[in-house]
């Protein structure tokens, strides 16, 4: 049986856009654009307004802030460095981040900082890539030592310390001691910010910089960077972070004088970029494609097989397994797909209505953008919600369900 690639059916578009406008409707989701493609076939809805209280209609330029759904793109960075040889998997960091030469690691996940003992083997490529280098935002940890030193460092987008610039940021990384042993378990986060530090120091180029000129550029994906400009800001919406109790809406970023409305000192490739439904669309297409954009080879076939497919052992997927599993109250049942490639999630089981190979990854802004392999579909969902509360979660999961059903075409 193949796979026809009509795209979708005249009924489960309008499905889609009924779920969605549902959201809207609810005076709970303010606006939201969703991009959906297959085979060709490409629809968009823009829905709702920039502001909770109306404003500018949503438009399909829309200007997003892609909080962790940077991470899928970020990544690609690392990959063009490894297709040029000019980094290897199995490489020691070292060279380029002396900062995390000789770790101390602790000798339990909650222990007191000074209670380590010396990392078994160095920290490779490969950890820092699939997020296993031994620390990260562990939510299961919260409260702990660790965590909090992450925290009081600015070593995560946290407010109120501000993330410092790049090599400040590495040089209070390494006064901590690791978590846990080098490959032994995935943790999120400060893996894929510390790509972005070792992509400008392996190329002598910031971050931004070299993701402009091998990834961005040749795809066409204009809108996406650190910040936004600053003739571009009314294609920003307000990003709201609305009271988990009242429901209130909280304005956590405003466009104007706002935390993407100058460049960072510190370019996060954990959550800092901005970018919009038809950008990221591009992006994705490409991954399905193999690595090529219209033509043009971005990264090798290889590299984007090993970014999505599954990298990790059940022994270092556990935390998360068992985060999504068991804490579906803070996870909002996101993140159950199972495995983990380079810089996105990819299922290894059918756990809801998507195959298995599907790859991308959610963002705490309200941002979802998937592809599925077997049905060479793209989704993008983006909305300006936090997840403070449930109602951004609740959109995407009927987003996809929905979207599912209209391929019956």
């Amino acid at each position: 049986m193949g796979h026809n690639n009509d795209g979708f059916s005249a009924v489960g578009l309008r499905r889609l856009r009924e779920v969605l406008a549902r959201h809207v409707e609810s005076g709970k989701i303010p606006g939201v654009v969703a991009l959906v493609s297959r085979g060709g076939h490409t629809h968009v809805e823009a829905l709702g307004t920039m502001q909770h209280d109306g404003g500018a209609p949503m438009r399909r330029d829309t200007i997003f802030r892609m909080a962790s759904t940077s991470k899928p793109v970020s990544i690609a960075a690392a990959m063009v460095l490894l297709d040029e040889c000019r980094l290897r998997l199995d490489d020691v960091v070292d060279p380029w981040l002396p900062e995390l030469a000789d770790r101390r690691v602790l000798t339990r996940p909650d222990a007191e900082l000074d209670d380590t003992v010396p990392a078994r083997r160095p920290i490779t490529v490969r950890d820092v890539l699939t997020c296993t280098f031994g620390l990260g935002l562990d939510f299961t940890s919260l409260g702990k030592p660790i965590m909090n030193a992450v925290f009081e460092q600015g070593l995560t987008p946290n407010l109120p310390v501000e993330v410092p610039e790049p090599d400040e940021w590495m040089r209070r990384l390494g006064t901590l001691p690791l978590q846990y042993q080098p490959g032994e378990q995935w943790q999120y986060q400060i893996g894929s910010d510390l790509v972005g530090v070792l992509v400008s120091r392996v190329t002598g180029q910031s971050f931004e910089e070299f993701l402009r000129e091998r990834i961005f550029e040749p795809l066409g994906m204009n809108d996406t960077g650190f910040h936004v400009p600053a003739d571009q800001l009314d294609r920003l919406p307000t990003l709201y972070a609305p009271d988990p109790a009242t429901g209130e809406f909280f304005a956590w970023d405003e466009p104007k004088n706002g935390r993407w409305s100058a460049p960072p000192a510190f370019q996060g490739g954990g959550g800092g970029l901005v970018s919009t439904a038809d950008d990221y669309h591009a992006y994705f297409q490409m991954l399905l494609n193999g690595g090529t954009h219209q033509g043009k080879r971005i990264l090798s076939r290889p590299a984007v097989e090993l970014m999505t497919t599954n990298r990790l052992t059940p022994e270092q997927n556990a935390a998360r397994t068992a985060l999504a599993v068991n804490n579906v109250h803070i996870s909002f049942g996101q993140g159950q797909q199972g495995g983990w490639g380079m810089g996105m999630a990819v299922r290894t089981y059918r756990g809801d209505y998507a195959p298995v190979g599907q790859f991308g990854w959610d963002g705490g802004s309200g941002t979802s953008a998937y592809a599925d392999p077997a049905n060479q579909l793209t989704g993008i969902l983006l909305c300006q919600l936090g997840y403070s509360v449930p109602s951004p979660a609740h959109l995407m999961n009927d987003f996809w369900t929905t979207l599912y059903q209209a391929i019956d075409a």
